[in-house]
């Protein structure tokens, strides 16, 4: 099998700080963040004189995480609505299984996060909802409840 994991999904934000805040409100951890620049990056990404912030989220003592990049140089652009809804093509968002759904979405609320929808019941297996938070991130959030 030529796959052996996902390692993480990148996010380009223009807050970097204000996202990080949210992604630890919902339970992730810190791994690092620093300062991205040189000939290496812009060689992998296709792009001349990037100066970019990056921090990189982790699942704690999961696998899975969450990159964030804010570019400095050049400066980061805008392919679709802020708040694109659900039938947008691309990627519409990242989703979490949690404990308690209802206080998570509380807690994101402090951080400006706003439900997209409602919470709903999946055949009485799982509560669903999609949370949009800083920047028009969408979160999926799925607690099992079957």
């Amino acid at each position: 099998m030529a796959i052996k994991r996902m390692d993480n999904v990148l996010i380009v934000v223009e807050d970097i700080d204000a996202v990080i805040a949210f992604f630890v409100e919902l339970g992730m951890e810190l791994e690092n963040k620093g300062p991205v620049e040189g000939r290496w990056v812009e060689r992998i990404i296709g792009i001349d004189d990037v100066r970019e912030d990056v921090a990189m989220l982790r699942i704690p003592g999961g696998p899975g995480k969450v990159e964030l990049a804010q570019f400095h140089t050049p400066e980061a652009i805008s392919a679709e609505p802020k708040n694109a809804p659900a039938n947008t093509l691309g990627i519409r968002r990242i989703m979490f299984a949690v404990d308690d759904i209802d206080d998570v979405v509380a807690r994101l609320r402090a951080h400006g996060a706003e439900l997209v929808g409602t919470i709903e019941d999946y055949e009485n297996i799982f509560r669903l909802c999609y949370v949009r938070g800083p920047e028009g991130i969408v979160v999926g959030l799925a607690e099992e409840i079957g």
